[in-house]
């Protein structure tokens, strides 16, 4: 997706996949080294090889995975609520990783192992297609985090109103206003990647939505058990219930979108404060594993629904049953 992204992975040639939001590919091709596990440079950088396989391994694991996730939402018409149209769509977002990492290392190796001889120009025209592919989906995932949680909020506090406030018909509007939104910015961060205005403003945007979704999340759970006494009557009880089910679910996402996307916002906050320090130069050089953990959050949040969600749960092994039954 960047230059140190491209420099990291396509090593052997650097012409292939061009970088994006990293103004150091000049200065980290200069000193790139074929180097493997554990192996120090001149500054004493330990750099971690990471095989093109796992990538594609990862890749298509939580490609299934997530399809799985729409599959079984689609399915299931317990599951047609606009809670489960925004974890539909969350999932859809994982999946842009997973297709534009699939797709990439594809090319990668193709290109190692001289099957491919595809022209630069094609290949630059196709790594903006993976670049806005993942843009997208940073940009979405955390738009959808902030719906989520914007949606068990009203669910907790005006839960008597819940139904007239999220209609379905709201629901795709604000759908439809959050993909048009993500793949707009993200053409445009791709068009201006040389600015460094293009990183501040996804840092920007990473840690305001992080601020919106702990203030609402603080709210829920300061208030929710005050909230919880003053309801007597046991289906409201259990309406109560199951939507501080839901506020913990989508803590749990936001936590682990945190720890596994927070290594890259690091990354791109670095490029900005200090560029050409040895000691920002080491945390640039182990690009590949905040890839890994990227590629990771998409495959983890499937298992954090299934877990959370008995009636997705059940519908998500009824579908993989059905496959196995199917393929035997």
């Amino acid at each position: 997706m960047s230059d140190t992204e491209t420099t990291n992975r396509s090593y052997h040639n650097p012409s292939i996949l061009h970088a994006d939001f990293s103004p150091l590919s000049d200065f980290m091709l200069e000193n790139e080294t074929n180097s493997t596990m554990g192996e120090r440079n001149s500054f004493g950088c330990v750099q971690v090889h990471v095989p093109q396989e796992l990538f594609l391994a990862l890749g298509l694991i939580s490609l299934v995975e997530n399809i799985l996730v729409v599959l079984a939402i689609y399915k299931n018409r317990n599951l047609h609520s606009p809670m489960y149209y925004f974890i539909c769509c969350l999932a859809v977002s994982d999946m842009l990783v997973s297709v534009s990492n699939v797709m990439e290392t594809i090319f990668l190796l193709l290109n190692d192992n001289g099957l491919m001889g595809m022209h630069p120009g094609m290949l630059r025209h196709l790594d903006n297609v993976i670049d806005v592919m993942i843009c997208s989906s940073v940009v979405s995932s955390l738009s959808f985090l902030c719906t989520i949680a914007a949606d068990r909020y009203i669910t907790i506090f005006y839960a008597l109103r819940y139904h007239s406030i999220m209609t379905t018909q709201r629901a795709v509007n604000i759908i439809a206003v959050v993909w048009l939104a993500s793949i707009t910015s993200s053409i445009l961060f791709i068009v201006y990647h040389t600015d460094n205005a293009v990183i501040v403003c996804l840092v920007t945007f990473f840690c305001t939505t992080l601020v919106f979704n702990a203030v609402l999340y603080l709210h829920m759970f300061l208030l929710a058990h005050l909230h919880s006494r003053r309801i007597v009557a046991f289906h409201k009880s259990r309406r109560q219930s199951t939507s501080m089910k839901g506020a913990i679910t989508l803590t749990i996402l936001l936590g682990v979108f945190i720890i596994c996307w927070g290594p890259f916002f690091l990354h791109l906050i670095l490029i900005l404060t200090c560029p050409t320090s040895p000691f920002c130069n080491c945390f640039f050089r182990n690009f590949n594993l905040f890839l890994i953990l990227i590629i990771c959050n998409s495959l983890i949040d499937p298992l954090i629904y299934a877990y959370r969600s008995q009636e997705l749960r059940k519908t998500l092994q009824e579908l993989v049953l059905c496959s196995f039954c199917f393929g035997v």
